[in-house]
């Protein structure tokens, strides 16, 4: 029996979700207050098709059949009234979630499941005095969400695994690895994994350790590429926990500790070079629009988005024909 499933908010995540669902044979009602938005979202859903079929990545549906799965409604509850499970992807402002929690609390069912794509609240403070507290979950996705295996799973304190199991079973029927954290955490786990990183990256950068093409190249050609197949403990196992004994007494004390955004970040967002969309970040894409892309990427820029998916694909592809379970190859 098709699932019905509402996503709520058509921007950067919504679509993504919105894609990756319909791909595998939900019913999606995509909800956005902006027809230009959900306009937008569908052509992105088109083209990301494409490029996974082209790519010959799984049973993918044609784009036609992908589309044709997808409702799109500037109605909220409209969008859930029928969703066996709701996940919000609305941008990253408690005050803008919780007003569409209002808006959609009286319409949802008795029985669904409500998650949030947030990557900094925890379910706590996002349904604060809702009803539905005991069926909420905090479902991170990494984008490109259609792509990214990781899905990391919050729970509320009044919701159970077993509440949350439909919402575990969908994810892993549409290729994803949830991760259930066991308690809450800021950042979750991947976000504080990658914020560690970023801070000593910049701080390499800012010491005039090497440039940032040469720091990246440091990761993408070494830990990167053993990252994608083990995870931090795994490799460490590989290496020796007593040779990361000795390392982590000789490094620790020589790591960036500071507890804020490095003035190099503030000056660039100072700069409005915020990255990709802007048109230069730490580096230069410049076909980049100067104050952001707000109303979409312009043609190189999202020529370059097309070129990372593709290789993410590819990868992708490797990664699950060499992977044997367990730790590293």
């Amino acid at each position: 029996m098709e699932q019905t499933i509402a996503v709520l908010g058509a921007g950067t995540m919504g679509h993504g979700i919105a894609q990756l669902l319909a791909q595998s044979g939900s019913r999606v009602y995509l909800y956005d207050p902006s027809e230009e938005a959900l306009e937008r979202a569908m052509q992105k859903i088109r083209s990301n098709v494409a490029v996974i079929r082209s790519e010959r990545w799984g049973d993918c549906p044609s784009e036609d059949q992908v589309l044709d799965r997808i409702v799109c409604t500037p109605d909220p509850v409209e969008a859930v009234a029928g969703a066996s499970i709701v996940i919000e992807a609305a941008p990253e402002k408690l005050e803008l979630k919780r007003e569409l929690y209002r808006l959609i609390e009286r319409g949802i069912r008795a029985d669904a499941i409500v998650a949030s794509n947030t990557s900094s609240y925890v379910p706590e403070q996002l349904v604060e005095g809702m009803t539905f507290a005991h069926r909420f979950v905090v479902a991170h996705f990494f984008n490109p969400a259609h792509l990214v295996p990781l899905v990391e799973i919050v729970l509320h304190p009044q919701t159970s695994r077993q509440t949350a199991e439909p919402l575990i079973r969908l994810l892993k029927t549409c290729g994803k690895s949830p991760v259930v954290l066991s308690a809450n955490v800021a950042g979750f786990i991947a976000n504080r994994l990658q914020a560690a990183l970023l801070r000593e990256a910049v701080h390499l950068l800012e010491s005039g350790v090497a440039s940032a093409r040469e720091i990246d190249l440091a990761v993408t050609e070494g830990p990167g590429l053993r990252w994608a197949l083990s995870g931090p403990l795994a490799t460490a196992d590989y290496g020796g926990l007593d040779v990361w004994e000795r390392v982590s007494d000789r490094l620790f004390p020589e790591l960036d500790t500071r507890t804020e955004a490095s003035e190099s970040i503030r000056r660039l967002v100072r700069g409005q070079r915020l990255g990709v969309k802007s048109g230069g970040g730490f580096f230069e894409y410049p076909d980049g629009e100067a104050n952001g892309a707000t109303h979409g990427l312009p043609d190189g820029v999202q020529d370059a988005v097309e070129q990372r998916d593709r290789k993410l694909i590819r990868l992708m592809m490797v990664k699950n024909d060499t992977r044997t379970g367990g730790g590293a190859q």
